[in-house]
């Protein structure tokens, strides 16, 4: 098994990545091969609509577009699994999470009537990271992310799974920043006690993604 984790987060080390190095520990636990890579030190772009990936005499399940999220793309697609985090800006996923989703199925989608070049299943697991409660969640930002699990179910197949962490600790010291509104006490005490469930909550769907079919 082999299970590809990719952060869409530019903070390397902060809320995103913290749970997706969880993510990775349970895919390591459940035996998986694993490869982390954070998306913000490749070079690349959302969808050109080059149209390389539909010419009759291409290799399917490839983009073409010269830059470093096409190779990156191949790995998803020879994979077992991939687990994805994404912070949520203004109630969707960021700008990095969209280019490589864009570039990631577009070039899985036929347009001869069946509708899918990919004939094998790679599992996805999301991670989401948020400022806003669990109720902010399910108003604002679910139905968003739920047309996103419905895409990587289509065009993947395979098993899709997603946690989240709300309200989570912005910076390391409010008092530097135009963000009044914010109470750090309780950001902290949400760090050091609701936190470690999360990542404990990514740890638990990786391993399950991560494992093979007869362990499930």
């Amino acid at each position: 098994m082999k299970t590809i984790i990719i952060n869409t987060s530019a903070r390397k080390n902060w809320n995103t990545a913290m749970m997706l190095k969880g993510a990775k520990k349970g895919a390591e636990a459940a035996g998986a091969e694993t490869e982390y890579i954070d998306l913000f030190d490749l070079d690349f772009s959302g969808c050109h609509s080059c149209m390389a990936c539909k010419l009759k005499e291409a290799e399917k399940n490839r983009c073409y577009w010269n830059d470093d999220l096409s190779p990156l793309i191949d790995k998803i697609l020879h994979a077992d699994c991939v687990i994805i985090g994404t912070p949520i800006y203004f109630w969707d996923v960021s700008a990095a999470f969209r280019a490589l989703l864009e570039r990631l199925c577009f070039c899985t989608l036929s347009y001869d009537g069946n509708g899918h070049f990919l004939d094998r299943q790679v599992n996805v697991g999301l991670i989401y990271t948020m400022n806003t409660s669990e109720e902010g969640f399910e108003t604002n930002v679910r139905p968003n992310v739920n047309n996103i699990e419905e895409m990587f179910a289509k065009f993947l197949k395979g098993k899709v799974m997603s946690c989240t962490a709300f309200r989570t600790l912005q910076v390391n010291d409010y008092s530097k920043y135009c963000m009044a509104k914010f109470n750090e006490e309780e950001r902290r005490e949400g760090r050091e006690k609701r936190f470690p469930e999360d990542i404990r909550k990514a740890y638990e769907m990786a391993r399950e993604l991560s494992s093979k079919p007869s362990d499930n």
